[in-house]
Order: structure tokens, then sequence, then C-alpha cells
């Protein structure tokens, strides 16, 4: 390990005194793919370890489908989605138990968040979330968060828990999302086709570090599995935060993480952290159209920090009203910028390419926005 590694693992667990950590199901089942008790014994008596420490940890579990499964002799996943609905539904208080069992046994409670997209997409929802994480937290009540697996359909899904796992890092402005996995990390991929050394940091995800992993063969560095952490990652790093991939066969290896010993693959964030009305626009709204710019304000927007003005605006995607959130896509079609729109559809088809002071006649009135999307509603993606 390089002392600049070593530097870079101490500055960052200094400052983590927040955590989520994510853990799979296949980490809490044992050979038959029934869940395990004392995995899940394994797992809580480490998460005591880091309470202990003054650490306050967020779990976003997977299992209750496994749980369900195992309660109702069913030997193979299902396919259809009711009968993985009624697993969930069945496991969910299982699961649960198992993990209220263990922590009761060490001293304090956990509590479930079943949650959707929608959840956290919604503003008040969202906000509901988060004093409700932050109340868990200061009462020293263990959050453990999973997809509603029991109602989710495609439309409201997240989709997998490392993704998961990192909007609930965001959210909750946790310095360090830790995804435990089966696997010591990313390897490099060699130009066989196989993979060589362990890459203990990545300070950026980059496409060719996208490209390493997505030219796997489907096992778990490939797509859908490495992929999807390195998604998260992308997502943590974006707000100023950081996230370790590391291997949780054995959960011993979190107190490994915790004395900064090289481990798994870090990405690091920046000494800049997002605000939280910035990572909310960023991450979680649904987005109600797309505003389209010219090449002078994508400059002034992205390269300079500046308000989006209507005269920069080239044309309109998508009906919105006023107060709903838009994408903001360069000369090129790439989308660059979320915010929220200071005028409707119609409003901005109507002044789009206007100078500032032509704005009242165009509208019909005194009082108007110079700004399309002001800087402070805007964020770069």
């Amino acid at each position: 390990m390089t002392s600049n590694g070593k530097q870079l693992r101490e500055a960052l667990l200094k400052d983590a005194e927040r955590v989520v950590i994510k853990v799979g199901s296949r980490l809490l089942v044992d050979n038959s793919g029934r869940p395990d008790p004392e995995r899940i014994s394994q797992l809580v008596e480490e998460i005591t370890h880091l309470r202990n420490q003054g650490r306050q940890v967020i779990l976003v579990t997977s299992g209750a489908i496994a749980a369900g499964m195992a309660a109702l002799n069913m030997s193979k996943r299902p396919k259809e989605l009711p009968e993985l609905q009624m697993c969930a539904a069945v496991g969910q208080g299982l699961l649960m138990g198992m993990y209220e069992s263990e922590c009761a046994a060490r001293g304090f409670h956990c509590g479930q968040l079943l949650l959707t997209a929608e959840d956290v997409k919604h503003r008040r929802r969202h906000l509901n979330l988060s004093h409700c994480l932050e109340t868990m937290l200061r009462t020293g009540v263990l959050p453990v968060i999973n997809e509603n697996d029991s109602i989710t359909v495609k439309e409201i899904r997240f989709g997998e828990n490392d993704g998961l796992a990192a909007l609930v890092g965001i959210l909750a402005r946790a310095p360090l999302t830790v995804l435990l996995t089966s696997i010591d990390g990313m390897c490099q991929l060699l130009p066989d086709g196989s993979f060589g050394e362990r890459i203990s940091v990545i300070p950026e995800v980059s496409p060719e570090i996208l490209a390493m992993a997505g030219g796997t063969d489907g096992n778990e560095l490939s797509t859908g599995g490495m992929i999807s952490k390195l998604r998260a990652a992308e997502r943590c790093q974006t707000v100023g935060e950081s996230l370790w991939i590391a291997d949780g066969r054995d959960f011993s290896h979190l107190r490994r993480i915790f004395a900064g010993e090289d481990v798994g693959t870090l990405f690091p964030g920046s000494a800049e952290k997002m605000s939280a009305h910035k990572r909310w626009l960023a991450f979680f709204p649904e987005v109600a159209g797309t505003v389209i710019v010219d090449e002078g304000a994508f400059r002034a927007v992205n390269e300079q920090g500046r308000s989006l003005l209507p005269g920069g605006i080239r044309s309109l995607r998508g009906e919105f009203s006023k107060g709903d959130v838009v994408e903001i896509s360069g000369p090129d079609g790439r989308v660059f910028a979320r915010g929220i729109a200071n005028y409707s559809r119609g409003e901005l088809d109507r002044i789009r390419g206007a100078r500032s002071a032509e704005i009242p006649a165009l509208l019909g009135a005194q009082d108007y926005y110079e700004e399309a999307v002001h800087r402070d509603n805007l964020v770069l993606l």
C-alpha cells in the first residue's frame, strides 16, 4: 500500500462518523439458500463494533425473498412477480426478527424502512424519510433498509440494492458507503479477458473503468454485478462522498476497512460536498421536461456557473409547469444539468431566444424572472 493510499484512508475514516453498509442476500444465506442466523449474528456483531467506535451505521440488506422461500418450502426462486412479492411479504418479518434478536442481545434495537423509488423522488416523502433516519440514528436505533419487494413493480423499483445504498448514503449525507460483496474489490481486466491485480483506489469512475467492468462475462465482476457498483460509486463521488467495495464473505473485513487496511477498492470522495437541496435535484425527482440550449448558454451554465437565461434556449420537450424539475441539454443533445423551471413550457416557448428586456412585453406582465432556471436551483450532472 502506498503512503498516499494510507493517508487517503486515514483521512476518510477520521471523518466517517456515519456509514451505510450494504449486504446482499448471497452473504446471508447458507448452502441451501436459507437465511443463516449465524451469518446475521456475525454481521450484527461487526456493526456493534463500529457503533462502539462512535460511528452511526445504516444497514441496507437483501434477504426477504430468500427468507420467504425458506418459510414456504420453495426450492426454486419464483419467476412470476406476484409470487416474488408473496415471498417478500412472508420473509420480511422473519428477516427483521433475526436482526432484532441479534441487536437486542447487544443492547440496542433496529427499525425497518421499506422503500420504493417514489419514497425518495417525492419531495415531501423524501424529507420525511430523511427526518426519520436522523431520529433513528440520534436515538441509537439501527436503520435496516430494503426495497419494498412486496409491492414494487418495474415503474417504482430502484433496480438493485447497490444503487439503493448509494442513494441512501447521498440522502443521509454519509461520508462512506460500503458495498459488501463476494469478491475482494475490482480487478484489472487484462487483454486476454482474464483478471489481473486488484485495484486499490479509483479516484474517478472514468469511461475506461466502466469499460473494464462491462467487458466481463456475467460473473460477479460483470454487467449487473460490478457495473451496478461502479454506478453507485459514481453517484457517491458526484456529491463528494466515498464508496468502498469489499469482500463480505468474512464480515470481519469491516474491521480491516475501519482500521485503514488496504482491502477491497476505494472510490474516494472530495472535500467539497454537494448541498442537500442540490443532491435532491441531481438524483431523486421526476423530470417533467427538457430544455435544449445553444453553445453560449451551455458554456455559461456548465463552465462559468451562471443561471440559464431564456435567450440561450433553442427548443423545449415535454409539458412542464413553473416549479417542475427539468433536464438541460447542450447543443449535442447530452443532458448536463437539472434545475427547477421558473416558467411553464408555454411561457418559455414565448420568451426563448429573447433578451431580458423583452420578456415583459412577450408575457404581457411586468413581474417576471430574468432566469429560466436560477443557478441556486440548478445542479450540474
